[in-house]
């Protein structure tokens, strides 16, 4: 068994206004419509452009609340999650893509990673983590594999600076 953890994933643009609403429990529920550009492959090595699709995309809880400040209409995204389907009013299957984890597509979209400043602990933990690293260097202990404590990310805060490739005006006028 691996321990490598993966799940569906989907990518594409934002296609409509985002909207936040509430469940019946106080859960956050984030919605946007979104579009997926299509392309076939050609014989001869280009590509041809075909229809975009579009879906439905939410995400629950302190992250919905969290997409819904930092996402807008024409941007692209990734986002892993799964696929949920379920009868509408009339009783249609219907699908609607639950997103885990959403962010931004950074081959697409150009923002600036602002991080924190760490705590003196973290720092502590950063500098006994690297004595450590080089005291095992100078042992030369054959066979240990022991890489040291683990060191915690730091929070990070990315700001956006507009899209490299904003998604297709037509496409998003639905």
């Amino acid at each position: 068994m691996s321990d490598l953890h993966t799940q569906q994933s989907l990518s594409g643009f934002i296609a409509s206004d985002p909207k936040l609403s509430y469940t019946s429990k106080g859960d956050a529920r984030f919605y946007a419509k979104i579009g997926q550009e299509h392309y076939r492959p050609e014989a001869d090595g280009s590509f041809t452009k075909l229809e975009t699709t579009f879906h439905d995309m939410v995400q629950y809880r302190k992250a919905a609340e969290e997409a819904f400040a930092r996402f807008r209409k024409r941007d692209w995204f990734i986002a892993e999650g799964y696929v949920k389907t379920y009868p509408d009013k009339m009783g249609e299957q219907r699908e609607e893509f639950v997103a885990k984890k959403l962010g931004h597509d950074t081959a697409r979209t150009d923002y600036e990673v602002v991080r924190k400043e760490p705590t003196s602990a973290e720092k502590a933990t950063t500098i006994a983590a690297a004595l450590q690293a080089a005291q095992e260097s100078t042992d030369q202990v054959v066979g240990h594999t022991d890489s040291g404590p683990a060191v915690a990310p730091t929070a990070t805060t990315a700001t956006m600076t507009g899209p490299r490739d904003p998604a297709p005006a037509a496409a998003v006028g639905l």
